[in-house]
């Protein structure tokens, strides 16, 4: 294995931490090979592609290293629990998305939740951006707020309309881009699910829906505590 690295990033006006991580798995040549023989399919609405669901060991082989992080990054002093790993490969075509998937998002907003990306593909096809919303301020959008985003994004859009059909590529008219990751193969990034994101995905190259040649990462989602 490569030697492994873990950096801290506080980032944007709330200065909320990413952890990175270089060489985050021991074998990422047998992962990708793991996904290669699965079945992906669509799996909710908002992600833009298709996905798998992660096997146990995976979790398992990560634990030790994520809990050291969320111990001394993210405060968590009783239990981490993981509530699901995906794999995933991005590959709708710009002019397919919902609006949903035209903006940036977040994973939850329940105290506690941590989202975990971890990029398996050897192609640059983008990696993941942070932002600001432009109108409110927030980076973060944690249950207190919740209801004041989405009434200020609803205001917004009428306002400025909808976004057209395309991935975000950097600062728009609602969002300001205060961070942003590559897709090093091996690397993954660690950070509040409450955290305003979105991959960096190409709007003029077309995205193979094949795990050995796309998109390929493992989105993870714990809770710690």
């Amino acid at each position: 294995m490569e030697r492994q690295s873990v950096r801290v990033d506080r980032i944007g006006a709330e200065q909320q931490p990413v952890v990175v991580v270089e060489n985050f798995a021991a074998d990422p040549e047998a992962l990708v090979a793991e996904a290669a023989a699965l079945p992906f399919r669509p799996m909710g609405e908002f992600y833009p592609g298709l996905r798998a669901p992660a096997a146990p060991g995976y979790c398992r082989d990560v634990a030790p290293l994520l809990t050291s992080i969320v111990r001394e990054v993210f405060g968590a002093r009783d239990q981490m629990v993981f509530n699901r790993a995906l794999w995933s490969v991005a590959a709708t075509p710009p002019g397919q998305l919902s609006l949903a998937q035209r903006i940036p998002h977040i994973d939850g907003v329940t105290e506690g939740m941590i989202a975990i990306v971890h990029y398996l593909a050897r192609d640059d096809f983008g990696g993941t951006s942070f932002y600001r919303h432009r109108s409110t301020g927030f980076e973060t959008v944690d249950e207190s707020r919740h209801r004041r985003y989405l009434d200020a994004l609803k205001r917004d859009f009428a306002t400025h309309n909808e976004p057209p059909a395309a991935y975000i590529e950097g600062d728009t008219p609602l969002f300001e881009r205060t961070a942003g990751y590559d897709a090093i193969f091996n690397r993954a990034i660690i950070y509040r699910s409450s955290l305003l994101h979105c991959a960096d995905l190409p709007n003029g190259t077309v995205l193979p829906a094949d795990p050995r040649t796309g998109r390929l990462t493992i989105a993870s989602f714990l809770t710690a505590t």
